[in-house]
């Protein structure tokens, strides 16, 4: 290769042979900051701007990259992907901006850095950071692994390629621990930064008090001025027009000032009801990020971790037990490793798969068993009505989706013990209100004609036996 070819040179060859393999959004989001920092006869250096980008390449797209980089170099030459911020330019105001690397810093600013935002957002937030919501306590696993990175990303650098951070998922899958968490490493960064986070339901509160002391503009300075706002259950604006109105100017205003915004809910965006298509579009311009139902081996890892935080050793066929008993949510298994380890100490026994299974008592044995039941319940109606057990548990409202996933809910608030909470959160993590209208409705179909009761009865009949 020519000296006369320089990096910027070479990345543009990578990039245009990396555009002949993804899509022009997936360049856009996962390969233009891409960079080569330098090459040898044997290996070339490659660079992404932080790690939530390296974790996310090199997990979902090194065929794409090996390919283009063999397009482009030859076949033997071997590369290295690193995190490395981009180099700081007159055309990059957000980079001069950014402050020094913080471990260079005096410890005794570091600290004033620290305090100072502490006091700050113990003024203006309306919770208390819990101490065990970090990064470090975090259980990574296939169903929250892009929403772990991003919040991560967000941390590290706010106002930058993900803004705003959109997390949603059912109640107990770790979307507050992920905003805690976010506020905590921002808050240690060894920079003086204005960080608020609230509920929803606070944002609304202040601001009908705003309205009627006459006071929006200290309202709209306190939101409007810090660096990082986060906002959990975001869908409690539903139905609250102007509320919804104040927050869209809230969140031009800090976007356009190159303020970090994250926000959590129980849906995505387009799924939240009664909420302006125009708020709907900007939650869209960074990134959303679903947190899923963590699969068994993350619930054991869960578990682990949850031990390990209350000193208890739990046997490997205990640890299984558990994870395969409880599969709804995070909470579930942190409170069944409570009970495991009380139960052992007030009846002074060591902790066995026997104990176990006293400790959660019947009613475990009942809701392992209702869960079993739920699961045969979706498969019967899945393939009575020729849909997939992931159609109900998801967003889709067609009708052909809508009808079966009812039929599920009534059967299984029928034939089970379950609650309707409990009946939610096995249907992709809804309320009970939603389990009740569709409870309602069924039972107004069966009512209305007799095709439709003797389907129920035959799907009953089914599931008896």
């Amino acid at each position: 290769m020519s000296l006369a070819v320089t990096p910027d040179i070479l990345t543009d060859r990578l990039h245009e042979a990396l555009k002949e393999l993804v899509s022009r959004r997936k360049f856009e989001l996962w390969f233009s900051g891409l960079r080569v920092i330098s090459q040898s006869a044997e290996s070339l250096e490659l660079a992404v701007q932080n790690s939530f980008h390296h974790e996310w390449v090199m997990t979902h797209y090194t065929k794409e990259l090996q390919e283009a980089v063999q397009s482009v170099f030859g076949e033997t030459l071997k590369y290295q992907l690193v995190v490395r911020e981009p180099p700081q330019t007159e055309a990059s105001p957000a980079l001069i901006q950014a402050p020094p690397v913080a471990d260079v810093r005096p410890p005794a600013l570091v600290d004033d850095f620290r305090s100072r935002n502490t006091n700050y957002f113990q003024q203006h937030s309306d919770v208390t950071l819990n101490e065990k919501y970090t990064f470090d306590n975090f259980v990574v696993g296939p169903s929250n692994q892009l929403a772990h990175a991003a919040a991560m990303a967000v941390a590290e650098a706010p106002a930058g390629s993900y803004n705003p951070l959109f997390l949603h998922g059912a109640v107990g899958l770790g979307k507050t621990h992920l905003l805690q968490a976010i506020c905590h490493k921002a808050m240690d960064s060894g920079r003086a930064l204005k960080v608020l986070y609230l509920s929803s339901e606070t944002f609304v509160n202040q601001f009908i008090a705003a309205i009627e002391q006459g006071d929006l503009s200290r309202f709209r300075y306190k939101y409007r001025s810090v660096d990082l706002l986060l906002i959990d259950d975001i869908h409690l604006l539903a139905n609250k027009e102007r509320t919804q109105d104040e927050f869209f100017h809230t969140f031009n205003t800090l976007y356009n000032d190159q303020r970090q915004i994250v926000l959590s809910s129980d849906s995505p965006p387009s799924e939240i009801p009664t909420l302006r298509e125009r708020l709907i579009s900007r939650f869209k311009w960074g990134l959303v990020a679903e947190i899923e139902t963590p699969g068994y081996e993350t619930r054991q890892a869960i578990l682990r971790r949850k031990a390990r935080d209350r000193d208890v050793e739990l046997p490997e066929e205990v640890l299984n037990f558990l994870a395969e008993k409880i599969s709804t949510n995070i909470r579930e298994l942190e409170g069944a490793v409570t009970k495991v380890h009380g139960y052992a100490q007030l009846t002074g026994r060591a902790v066995n798969l026997d104990l176990a299974r006293e400790a959660l008592g019947h009613s475990g044995d009942d809701t392992h068993q209702s869960i079993l039941g739920v699961d045969r319940i979706m498969d019967v109606v899945c393939k009575h009505y020729g849909v997939r057990v992931t159609d109900l548990n998801g967003r889709r409202r067609t009708q052909s989706i809508v009808l079966p996933r009812q039929v599920a809910m009534y059967l299984t608030r029928k034939m089970t013990p379950l609650s309707l909470m409990e009946i939610g959160a096995r249907f992709g993590g809804r309320d009970h209100s939603t389990v009740l209208y569709a409870v309602s409705k069924i039972e107004e179909r069966i009512n209305g004609g007799s095709q439709f009761a003797q389907l129920l009865a035959e799907f009953e009949a089914r599931l008896q036996h």
